[in-house]
C-alpha cells in the first residue's frame, strides 16, 4: 500500500470550541468523505470530512477560494495548516 500524500488545501481562519467547528479558507476543493490532516504549533490530528457548511447551509463539496465551516474532532487554532490526504 502506498503512503498517502499530503496536499495543502487551506488554513484555519477561526475556531469555535462549541460546537467544535473550524472555519477554513480553502485553496483547493474539498468534499465529504475525504480525509484531512490539520497541523499547527500545538495541533496535530487527522479525520474524515463528515460535515461541512457554507453560510450555515450543509454542502457536499466546496471549491477553492471559499470559506467552509468544518466539524472537527480536535482543537485547532488560527493559521493551522489543513492538508488533504491523497492516496
Amino acid at each position: 500500500m502506498a503512503e498517502p500524500k499530503m496536499e495543502e488545501i487551506g488554513r484555519v481562519s477561526s475556531f469555535f470550541a462549541h460546537p467544535s467547528v473550524a472555519v477554513i479558507d480553502l485553496t483547493a476543493p474539498l468534499q465529504l468523505g475525504e480525509t484531512v490532516y490539520i497541523k499547527g504549533h500545538t495541533t496535530d490530528f487527522q479525520q474524515a470530512v463528515e460535515s461541512m457548511q457554507v453560510d450555515r447551509a450543509p454542502v457536499q463539496q466546496v471549491q477553492a477560494g471559499a470559506s467552509v465551516g468544518l466539524k472537527v474532532t480536535g482543537r485547532c487554532r488560527k493559521h493551522d495548516v489543513v492538508y488533504k490526504l491523497v492516496t
